[in-house]
């Protein structure tokens, strides 16, 4: 994925400007910035959800809306009802519809797809249980693997940690490494600074334009973060940096 000097707009209202960095095959990118920075647009512009106004996204070598097909992605709050009575198997099942279409019935491979993909986010053996019964934390490792199971080049995880136990955060973490292992492209929107340390290649910092896009230790500097957060960053020494969310 390339941004080029993009910028985003909902109508005449700006969004996020000049935006430029690359995602490479493998790798994993964080987009860290404040509530209302940009990270949710910018992910939905790289689905072709909302328009580039100037420079562009390529996205594997192609415009955003083309590449939708080879692109995973996991939203901040999903619209599945877990009130729903669907199985975990089932839901998982889903990410292969944009493989088999919404009339053919999905097949041993799609289900075969489907169970790997709940055995890389460690859910195997919850596969028959009802979605709606699952914690909070293996919800969301579910639907991790809803978006792993139409094996994507991209993946796109939008506050993917946020309100998960340590125990679901610890598999989600281990199943990213196996994707960008076997060659995916990860793009995590997040709060978390230690995560972005531990998991992330590269970072995006943003809050309505970029600040900065490089390696963690060059780009979750007191300095960037303080510009980023409106001086809301504050050093603790050998602990590192924590920011105040706004």
């Amino acid at each position: 994925m390339v941004l080029a000097d993009a910028s985003i707009a909902y109508g005449r209202i700006p969004a996020l400007e000049r935006v430029s960095g690359r995602v490479l095959a493998g790798r994993t990118v964080a987009l860290i910035g404040p509530n209302g920075a940009g990270k949710s647009t910018l992910i939905k512009a790289v689905l072709g959800l909302v328009p580039v106004v100037s420079g562009s996204i390529t996205v594997l070598g192609q415009a955003p809306a083309r590449a939708r097909r080879e692109v995973g992605y996991v939203p901040q709050a999903d619209t599945l009802d877990p009130d729903f009575p669907v199985s975990v198997a089932q839901v998982v099942l889903m990410g292969r519809y944009r493989q088999v279409g919404w009339v053919r019935r999905p097949g041993a491979a799609d289900r075969a797809a489907a169970a790997e993909a709940l055995e890389t986010v460690g859910l195997a053996h919850r596969a028959r249980d009802r979605f709606g019964t699952l914690s909070g934390g293996q919800r969301q490792r579910v639907l991790l693997a809803r978006a792993i199971a139409a094996r994507p080049r991209l993946l796109l995880l939008d506050e993917p940690f946020n309100g998960v136990d340590a125990v679901s955060q610890d598999a989600l973490l281990a199943a990213l490494a196996k994707l960008t292992a076997a060659g995916t492209a990860v793009v995590i929107s997040t709060h978390d600074l230690a995560l972005a340390h531990l998991a992330c290649d590269e970072v995006c910092l943003l809050n309505r334009h970029q600040f900065a896009f490089g390696p963690p230790a060059a780009t979750l500097t007191p300095e960037l973060l303080r510009a980023a957060y409106g001086g809301a960053a504050v050093e603790l020494g050998s602990h590192g940096v924590i920011v105040a969310r706004s």
